[in-house]
């Protein structure tokens, strides 16, 4: 009877995309670790000093006549010297050539790297980056460029809202830079601490988690919580077990896609035509309608303490208020013309952009006034 010969498992085929990722991380870790165009700045500054040094030491030169040698000698131009040189000085002059070579082809080593392979000019775009997100105040700061993620960056471009997105997967950065819009990107990941500080989280107005796992979503609100103790914290939760979690983490609101997308279909059976509005407004960029938040302290000292009917929002600017969000969370719907927003409590305006620009207008002339 023949013996089976023992199953070897068959190897997951690599393709040629999946390839040419791992050639390409492995060149990135070889050239990343070895060539630096500091290293050999820092190179060439050293052979010069050491060149000074040493003729310095060596022959007695002065510093000017030290400084000439080593010029001479490095760049191999074949000037003649200051002065004959002593045996000592020759071998120093030959070690000092030779030391040269390799600083030399170092050199120029990584500069062809930094060049050819575009590593010069991406420094400058991340350093254009760098510096535009370190001028950003009140932004907001998107961790993950995932489906959630994109819809967030879309709907901030409609709105002109300021921020930037941390994202640490190649492909969804490549996305990002292949892109037509401009988008304020870091390559990191979010739940680092230095990734935060360089998205200017001490400044930014609110963080959104939209990574896909909810123990990441924690690290990150816990993360941005410390640094920032002010900021609006929004996230994602797959698990309505993690919800409770992220608020104790210190998010201010924790949002579940697949139960808000199963109370939207399910509202679709009896509320059709409401839900088709709602989604409009929110889908449509072009509806030219929307919604705002008006804090009691947003108001000018003139018109806190009034009430909606001594306001006259409606009137002035043609928005109406659909809501009333008291200082504890409770809201009032439709709320009474009697109502006055007190300290801590809210208006929930809706709009088109004119009546927008209209009641901010219109608080601007009273608080002038």
């Amino acid at each position: 009877m023949r013996k089976r010969r023992p199953r070897i498992p068959r190897q997951p085929e690599l393709n040629s995309t999946a390839l040419g990722r791992i050639k390409g991380a492995e060149f990135f870790q070889y050239t990343g670790s070895y060539l630096s165009m500091r290293i050999s700045l820092l190179l060439l500054l050293g052979s010069l000093t050491m060149g000074v040094g040493g003729f310095i030491y060596l022959e007695g030169y002065s510093l000017r006549e030290a400084f000439y040698m080593t010029i001479i000698t490095i760049s191999t131009v074949g000037y003649t010297e200051v002065r004959p040189l002593s045996p000592d000085g020759q071998i120093f002059v030959s070690f000092l050539i030779l030391l040269y070579i390799g600083v030399f082809t170092y050199s120029v080593s990584a500069f062809s790297y930094y060049v050819i392979q575009g590593e010069f000019f991406k420094q400058i775009h991340l350093n254009f980056l760098a510096k535009k997100i370190k001028e950003l105040r009140n932004h907001v700061i998107i961790c993950g460029f995932g489906k959630y993620g994109k819809e967030i960056a879309a709907h901030f471009l409609a709105h002109r809202v300021p921020f930037v997105v941390i994202e640490r997967a190649t492909e969804e950065i490549e996305a990002i830079q292949k892109g037509t819009a401009r988008i304020l990107y870091i390559e990191d990941d979010a739940t680092h601490d230095e990734a935060l500080v360089k998205a200017g989280i001490e400044h930014a107005a609110a963080l959104i988690s939209a990574l896909p796992d909810d123990a990441e979503n924690v690290f990150t609100v816990l993360s941005a919580r410390q640094l920032n103790p002010r900021i609006n914290i929004i996230s994602r939760a797959r698990d309505p077990k993690s919800q409770r979690k992220l608020m104790r983490a210190g998010a201010n609101h924790v949002v579940m896609p697949e139960q808000i997308g199963g109370f939207y279909m399910a509202t679709l059976v009896s509320k059709p035509g409401a839900v088709e509005f709602f989604s409009f407004i929110t889908n449509h960029y072009g509806s030219d309608i929307d919604f705002e938040e008006l804090h009691y302290e947003q108001l000018p000292p003139a018109c806190q303490g009034s009430s909606i009917r001594e306001l006259s929002l409606r009137k002035a600017s043609g928005i109406n208020i659909i809501g009333f969000k008291k200082g504890e969370g409770e809201f009032i719907v439709n709320p009474e013309p009697d109502v006055v927003l007190v300290p801590g409590s809210s208006f929930i305006l809706m709009g088109n952009t004119a009546q927008m620009h209209a009641l901010h207008d219109y608080l601007d002339h009273y608080e002038k006034a």
